[in-house]
């Protein structure tokens, strides 16, 4: 294939497919998806675009707030819990503006790309004025993030977010104005405004079941069926929530959400923390996905969740990077399994390839990008190329790099990232963000100045 403004030709020193690490692999991309893929092919073809390393396909991190990196290092001083860290992040999300949000979210996935990631779940709800006036244009701050992705130059799924209470049966506290849009049906109407675009899908999100009232539910769960958009929620991420809806409702959160028809293949709980066996029934029955963010439930001391289980009931695994506290797939997909071996004290619950195709392929279909996430003729030409020469990767046989990556890889060693065959970071310099942490260390600034 002649390289042109439209085809190109990237060649793979070593890429995984799937099932197994392939050296020399030729592939073919035109219009933004890989028109073939070309094995043993020792040397690259003339013109082709050399990419050294272990290449998998693009990374999805399938749960992001992306103002929650605002608050990296500020929040590991002292002790406390998620309920006091959600103070801090509080006084974030009162000072964001569309003009702030968008600079902020810019470096925010720029720094994604950087990591490999090629597809960003964005889970938003700052969508008004603090005390909760709607801007002149009442998706302002939505389309900012939808502009930020373009910028940084990687794929988005805006899950517009429902949240319209501070508890069960409790209006939204003085923070949370800004976040609720008073009822479901409001909700459904300003993010119906919103348009899904080359880059941009349109998603949901209920925050939680004590963030949304249940006789509100189904309109979200209608909005997302008509539109067979993505569904995400936030579920029993704390026990503290899972108390509240029994004293409230009888029953667990899981149940609360079948009861009114929020679970089904199109839905990803979060985190799916603290569950009991028929939650997990439930949820692996319905097919309803399970993000994981081990770092950030690390992080805010929230517990290990039963993925093993979840997995084996039917739930399809996704990872996210949640609060940002680090930015790295690769560690959130060894993280799930590590959780796993310190809770059974076995090993070897999940492969290599699994996790590898919990972070690709099942994560973009998590966010609506079913034809993404694969080294295939006719997905998405998106390509995240690990190096396998770095102090921390040197040494392991090459066809062992699936685990390479896995397990002792970084985001510092992901060297190229490729979104619809546009070469976006190349030999880990971002070609669209100059200096990456230049623009983290602007964007924080112009909030802490406010």
């Amino acid at each position: 294939m002649t390289t042109t403004d439209r085809t190109r030709t990237y060649w793979l020193e070593h890429a995984w497919l799937g099932t197994h690490v392939e050296p020399g692999v030729a592939v073919d991309v035109g219009d933004g998806r890989i028109a073939a893929v070309r094995t043993d092919v020792p040397a690259p073809p003339p013109g082709a675009e050399i990419l050294r390393g272990l290449t998998l396909p693009g990374l999805a991190n399938a749960h992001s707030h992306a103002f929650h990196r605002a608050l990296r290092g500020t929040v590991q001083v002292g002790s406390g819990t998620f309920w006091t860290w959600r103070e801090a992040m509080y006084s974030v999300a009162d000072r964001l503006t569309p003009e702030t949000y968008l600079g902020l979210a810019r470096a925010v996935y720029a720094e994604m790309a950087l990591a490999g990631i090629t597809t960003v779940g964005e889970f938003h709800y700052v969508h008004h004025t603090p005390g909760g006036t709607p801007y002149a244009h009442p998706n302002a701050m939505g389309e900012a993030l939808i502009q930020a992705a373009a910028d940084a130059g990687i794929r988005i799924t805006l899950l517009d977010t429902c949240y319209l209470s501070s508890g069960f049966g409790q209006p939204p506290n003085p923070h949370q104005l800004r976040f609720s849009d008073g009822t479901a049906d409001a909700w459904a109407q300003r993010c119906s405004d919103l348009k899904d675009r080359d880059h941009a899908r349109i998603g949901a999100a209920i925050h939680s079941v004590r963030a949304v009232p249940a006789d509100q539910l189904a309109t979200v769960a209608h909005w997302t069926e008509k539109r067979r958009a993505p569904l995400h929620v936030h579920l029993s991420e704390q026990t503290a929530e899972n108390d509240a809806c029994r004293d409230t409702h009888g029953c667990t959160p899981t149940r609360l959400l079948a009861d009114h028809g929020v679970l089904g293949p199109r839905t990803t709980g979060v985190h799916n923390t603290h569950l009991t066996d028929e939650d997990i029934a439930l949820l692996g029955g319905s097919r309803t996905g399970t993000c994981m963010c081990p770092t950030t439930e690390r992080d805010l001391a929230d517990g290990i969740g039963p993925a093993g289980a979840l997995q084996r009931a039917g739930s399809p695994l996704s990872l996210g990077s949640d609060s940002h506290a680090v930015v790295d797939l690769l560690e959130e997909a060894r993280a799930v399994e590590l959780n796993e071996r310190l809770r059974t004290r076995t090993r070897g619950h999940w492969t290599a390839a699994a996790l590898l195709r919990a972070a690709c392929a099942d994560g973009h279909a998590a966010l609506g990008w079913e034809d993404a996430g694969t080294i295939e003729p006719g997905a998405r030409a998106d390509l995240a190329t690990v190096a396998l020469d770095s102090v921390r990767t040197a040494g392991p046989l090459p066809r062992l790099g699936a685990e390479t990556a896995v397990f002792a890889a970084t985001a510092a060693d992901v060297r190229h990232t490729v979104v619809g065959g546009r070469h976006v970071v190349r030999d880990g310099v971002h070609t669209l963000v100059p200096d990456v942490p230049q623009a983290l260390a602007r964007a924080v600034a112009a909030l802490r100045a406010l």
